[in-house]
Order: C-alpha cells, then structure tokens, then sequence
C-alpha cells in the first residue's frame, strides 16, 4: 500500500508530465544519499540545507552507485537528459510543498552544471575510482 506521501509524489509527477515518476523518487533518493554524505543527516532539518550543485553531485554519484554503466539510459528513460531538469523536478516537489527550498536558491543553480555524456561515462569514472584506489 502507497504512503501519502507516495501518493503525493505520483500525483505530481503525473501532472507534471514532463518525467518519469521514478526520477522523482530517485531525486528524493539522491538527497538523501547526498545529505548523509555530507554529514548533515544529524542536523536539524530547518538548519539542513544542500545546495543545488551539491545535490547534483550526489545525484551522479548515487546514480552510479545504483544503475552503473546503464546510468545514462535509465536517465534517458526517465527523460532526464541535462542538469536542469533534475532542477525542474526539484523546482516541482518544492511548488508541490514536497521538498523545501531557501531564498538563494535558483533554478539557475542547476543550468549547465555538467554534461551527461562526460559526467556519465562509466569507463572513465571506473577508470579514476582505480586510480583513486591506488593511491
């Protein structure tokens, strides 16, 4: 049985139109993986913020650690073919009352912030993980 929560986010998504469902859930993933990773997962909630650049390094790192060289075509699947609309999306869960936003922050800091094509490249990312691991 679904959450409301749950219920609110597909409700969304379905008005919405322009994503997968599951890109929605995968952002709401992704934050988490990326609020824990940078060590704010104790840390008052009005108090935890990340920024929309650190959200979309932690959604390429969490993307990788989930779908792996097929990354770039789960994301294509989902419709999901540039930064921005991982900024859309968030931009629709905030106006939704499903994820919160400060002042500072812009759509604009989701413009351009990496290209696909580079930022999902399995061969070279798995290629400097083993060099990382080497040193």
């Amino acid at each position: 049985m679904k959450t409301d929560w749950e219920s609110a986010v597909e409700d969304l998504a379905e008005r919405d139109g322009r994503y997968n469902k599951e890109a929605f859930f995968f952002v709401y993933r992704a934050l988490d993986f990326t609020v824990k990773k940078m060590g704010l997962a104790e840390v008052e909630l009005e108090k935890r913020h990340v920024t929309g650049r650190d959200l979309l390094t932690g959604i390429s790192e969490y993307a990788f650690d989930q779908f792996g060289p097929l990354t770039q075509e789960v994301l294509s699947h989902w419709r999901v073919h540039q930064t921005r609309d991982f900024g859309e999306i968030v931009f629709a869960l905030v106006e939704g009352s499903l994820m919160g936003k400060t002042e500072r922050d812009s759509i604009e800091d989701f413009v351009n912030v990496y290209d696909f094509s580079e930022e999902f490249d399995w061969k070279k990312r798995r290629a400097a993980q083993q060099s990382a691991r080497k040193l």
